[in-house]
């Protein structure tokens, strides 16, 4: 036998696309020469010194002949290092070294020159989007140190090699493999909810306190504004200690971007908490949305179903914050090439703060401000209005006084926050459980806000007066609709009522902060 057909498949994005490695032997040569075709990246045209290399010092002789790989189909471009193993396990079959049989594997993973299998990126997207498109598979083949995060997804065999050797000696039948298993149940309770950081350590701020509790009970995205020193970014850091559990879906999803970019701790296959991320200033829009010449998710993917914490908000550039606008409106970033694009989820919760002037002290009773109006004007107008639009609570903080901050009063835990939000939370999986890719009501469809947010008669009313005093637009009222929803939620109400409707008001007051002086 001279030819041979190994499956195993790659990534574009968090696209899989299957594909077949067909590898053919010609023996007119006394000369070991492989070729690989088909679209293959510098590091897949590199893997043939790894592949030769690793099949001599696994004790196996390399065929003599032209080697000829093609990674078909022969139209799409192929990336990375997980194709050493599906080539080697190709040639090893076209050599009669392995046995062809009808077992049907997939393989993936990356070769040394000693002949050891080493772990690679995107295993939990790849196995998990094969079984979503059910193709029938004997099993999967993967590195050792990929094995936990490939058992996650339930419906294939997972076998896990260390060697070559080890592989060549189960596909010959003479050596059994154990398939790896993995218990979720397991995984979430080993999950501690002990922080070091919590929310009694804040003196005072009752009114951002409870904005807070909103954005995680919801999902929503706050703005924090106050001169330095009021605690927004000590709120910030706090913030996902309030923050309701990641569901196993959640996880899934979190974990499959993770795995990606090769950011999945080695000894946890679940990324398990949800992410916060807080980019510097000085990021670049590549950075924060995702890109470069092989296209990798951000920063806002990287906090998708997390947080993303933008601090001293108006020193990003201003390209960057705007590129915020889609994933803010849309949950997904589109990153486009010249010949492809890829889509990447970046659902997450912004927690965005900043000073209400250049200085930091405009409006503060005791420092005096150094800025001109025009210096004011100019550095609120750097967070453009459509952006502020996708804001859905604003909360304006000021210095706590010397008699809250040496108060004997015990501030709120995180853990007695989060049993409100966690209670909030479940109301709304609940309500949500039909609709995929839903979790929080700040993600509601419109056709879902129809369904869900009924308002009694008197906050009917009430909303219409709130609208034409405040000028809200079409977004800004629907975000309203999504927070008082939220605040419903919070308080056990079933319907929208007069007070769920106010507090939703109360948080939406951005506008006499960004037109007036």
């Amino acid at each position: 036998m001279h030819y041979s057909v190994v499956k195993t498949a790659t990534l574009v994005g968090l696209e899989v696309f299957e594909c077949d490695v067909e590898v053919d032997v010609s023996p007119r040569s006394l000369k070991h020469d492989i070729e690989i075709v088909g679209l293959g990246d510098k590091a897949i045209q590199e893997s043939k010194k790894r592949v030769e290399s690793a099949i001599k010092n696994s004790g196996y002789d390399l065929p003599f002949g032209k080697i000829t790989v093609n990674l078909a189909p022969s139209d799409l471009k192929k990336e990375g290092s997980s194709f050493d193993l599906p080539i080697c396990v190709g040639i090893l079959e076209s050599a009669g070294i392995i046995k062809q049989d009808n077992r049907r594997f997939l393989f993936m993973g990356e070769l040394s020159l000693a002949g050891e299998i080493k772990g690679i990126n995107g295993v939990l997207p790849i196995i998990s989007r094969l079984k979503a498109k059910e193709l029938e598979l004997d099993g999967v083949v993967v590195p050792k140190g990929n094995a936990k995060e490939a058992a996650v997804v339930k419906g294939y065999p997972i076998y896990a090699v260390e060697r070559l050797d080890q592989l060549v000696n189960f596909l010959n039948s003479t050596e059994s493999l154990e398939c790896e298993k993995i218990d979720i149940d397991s995984l979430f309770a080993s999950i501690s909810q002990d922080y070091k950081i919590d929310f009694s350590d804040v003196k005072g701020q009752n009114f951002a306190k409870r904005g807070l509790e909103i954005a995680a009970a919801g999902g929503h995205n706050v703005l924090m504004i106050g001169s330095p020193g009021c605690g927004k970014t000590m709120l910030a850091r706090r913030f996902p200690t309030i923050l309701p559990p990641l569901t196993l879906e959640e996880a899934i999803e979190v974990t499959e971007i993770y795995s990606v970019v090769g950011k999945l701790p080695k000894d946890f296959p679940l990324i398990l908490k949800r992410p916060f991320r807080a980019p510097h200033h000085t990021a670049s829009d590549v950075a924060l949305i995702g890109g470069g010449t092989k296209a990798k998710p951000g920063e806002v993917s990287l906090a998708h179903n997390g947080v993303l914490f933008l601090d001293e908000l108006p020193e990003f550039r201003k390209n960057v914050l705007e590129s915020l606008r889609q994933p803010l409106e849309d949950g997904r970033v589109s990153i486009s090439r010249s010949n492809y694009s890829v889509t990447f989820p970046s659902r997450f919760t912004l927690i965005a703060a900043m000073n209400p002037c250049p200085c930091g002290y405009y409006g503060d009773p005791i420092h005096p401000c150094s800025c001109t109006p025009q210096q004011i004007i100019n550095y609120r107008r750097k967070v453009s209005g459509p952006l502020l639009d996708r804001i859905d609570i604003y909360i304006e903080m000021s210095r706590v006084n010397y008699k809250t901050y040496r108060s004997k009063k015990p501030e709120e835990s995180s853990a007695n926050i989060r049993k409100r939000v966690q209670e909030a939370k479940r109301r709304q999986l609940e309500r949500f459980k039909s609709e995929r890719g839903v979790y929080a009501n700040a993600f509601m469809s419109r056709k879902d806000m129809k369904q869900y947010c009924t308002l009694t008669e008197e906050a009917e009313q009430f909303f219409k007066l709130g609208i034409e005093k405040m000028g809200l637009t079409a977004r800004g009222m629907e975000r309203t609709l999504r927070v008082a929803r939220t605040i419903a939620d919070l308080n056990g109400n079933d319907m929208i009522e007069l007070e769920d409707l106010s507090e939703a008001l109360q948080y939406r007051q951005k506008k006499a902060f960004f037109t007036t002086l």
